[in-house]
């Protein structure tokens, strides 16, 4: 049997993964330890995974409230911490591991397992386009690159680079060769997506579980959006919003948190940010969406454009008015095209079995 060392940090889609391929690899008998930063700890354990938390990195929170300026700076140390590489340096030494599979924007994490000469793999949970034309050209791979972290240089020293999405979607003319794409992850425990035709107007809506500039705004331009509307909805705020600010009308119904799986069979359409993670599983229930990225820094832009190009979603600016927001909820509740296109991609997500998949790929890296 193989030991892993995972690597990841507290953010939103970027767990699922990481803990969804530990608990497969877990799964086949071999030993699997995750290395996080300590509020993780619960998330981690509950699925039966050994914890080890951060010790030297920075401090960090996902949903504490930022500015613009504020958030695009916390981001940047997050990637290019050498600290984190300190505090992977030091498990490895005291408990070495044949594999450290290490999140795509943990560089000082990559950087550690390489110079140690531990068989490396990152772990991208989006579209590889977002690691070159988001991550590697932008302030991320600028400070990189002065910090000795380089990303793409570190990417391509990998392994292996498992991108857990459908190569359909990938906006990327090519990748390297040591990327595979394996489709998507389902948090550990999640029921299996499944298609299902829900034909009462009942919407989800989801602007992630992490913190966003004006997010609570674009939630009340929602709100706003839905209130006139014959529908039910369904709105989960994330803990970057006190669901106590927001003024819900009558047809809506304000959850801080509600796990996907549950909710997503019964709803007919998702209105999200287009987070990967959040995009996929709507998708893999067969459901089109209007999705308004909320970052522009972030993959959302990127991961919004592929969907759209498929079919399956409108994209609208988290700027637009009520008025705008309602006209795209009434279209994409409707029949057309982007059912189809939505059902379409939801067949390949499903006959995709990502955990499994990488757990497979991961077995052979040793």
């Amino acid at each position: 049997m193989t030991s892993f060392l995972f690597v990841t940090w507290d953010g939103g889609g970027n767990v699922p993964p990481a803990l969804g391929i530990a608990a497969e690899l877990r799964r086949r008998g071999h030993t699997v330890r995750v290395l996080g930063h300590p509020q993780q700890r619960d998330a981690v354990t509950a699925g039966g995974l050994p914890f080890e938390p951060y010790r030297q990195a920075r401090p960090w929170s996902a949903t504490a409230p930022a500015g613009n300026a504020q958030w695009a700076w916390k981001y940047l140390r997050l990637c290019t911490d050498r600290a984190g590489g300190t505090d992977v340096a030091v498990s490895l030494r005291r408990e070495p591991a044949d594999v450290a599979v290490v999140d795509c924007m943990m560089l000082g994490a990559i950087r550690a397992a390489q110079d140690l000469g531990v068989r490396q793999v990152t772990l991208t949970h989006t579209l590889y386009a977002y690691l070159r034309n988001g991550l590697d050209r932008g302030a991320v791979g600028l400070a990189g690159r002065v910090k000795g972290l380089a990303p793409s240089r570190l990417w391509d020293q990998s392994a292996l680079n498992l991108i857990v999405t459908l190569r359909e979607l990938e906006l990327a003319e090519s990748v390297p060769a040591n990327a595979v794409f394996t489709g998507p992850v389902w948090p550990p425990g999640a029921p299996t997506p499944a298609p299902h035709d829900a034909d009462e107007p009942h919407i989800l809506i989801s602007l992630s579980s992490v913190y966003y500039v004006g997010q609570s705004t674009v939630l009340t331009s929602l709100l706003r959006a839905v209130a006139d509307l014959p529908v039910r909805v369904t709105l989960t705020t994330g803990h970057g919003v006190d669901p106590r600010q927001l003024q819900a009308p009558a047809n809506v119904e304000v959850h801080r948190f509600l796990p996907h799986s549950q909710i997503l069979p019964r709803v007919r359409m998702v209105v999200g940010h287009a987070g990967h993670a959040t995009t996929m599983q709507a998708l893999a229930h067969d459901l089109p969406m209007v999705l308004i990225p909320m970052s522009s820094l972030a993959d959302q832009p990127l991961v919004a454009k592929a969907v759209a190009r498929a079919g399956a979603a409108t994209v609208v600016n988290r700027s637009a008015s009520p008025t705008v927001l309602r006209a795209a909820i009434e279209h994409m509740l409707g029949d057309g095209p982007h059912r189809t296109a939505a059902a379409t991609i939801g067949r390949r997500l499903r006959a995709a079995d990502g955990a499994s998949t990488a757990a497979k790929l991961l077995e052979q890296v040793t």
